[in-house]
Parts: structure tokens; sequence; C-alpha cells
């Protein structure tokens, strides 16, 4: 286990910075709209019929 010495060390404070950012990125993609996560799919023709654009 992480002791209060490693974190008073460059290296633990860089640890922590890492954790907290990683832990406002999941929040920050918790709170997004669900409608924004889902992608948009559109079908044309083309696509269908394999033909070139």
């Amino acid at each position: 286990m992480y002791t209060a010495r490693f974190f008073s060390t460059q290296l633990g404070r860089a640890a922590l910075i890492s954790i907290a950012a990683m832990m406002a990125l999941n929040v920050a993609v918790a709170n997004r709209p669900v409608s924004a996560a889902v992608p948009q799919i559109t079908a044309s023709s083309a696509a269908i019929t394999g033909e070139l654009a």
C-alpha cells in the first residue's frame, strides 16, 4: 500500500494528479447525455447498393 512518504515525492504528487484527472474524466463522461454517446448512422442508397459516390 502507498504511504504518505510516497505521496510527498514528486512521483507521488504526479500520481495523485493523474488519479484526479481520471476521476474528473469519468465524471464528465458519466454526465454526458445518452444521445451524444450514441453514434448517428445514416444509410444512403449508394452505400446499400455498393455504388461509388
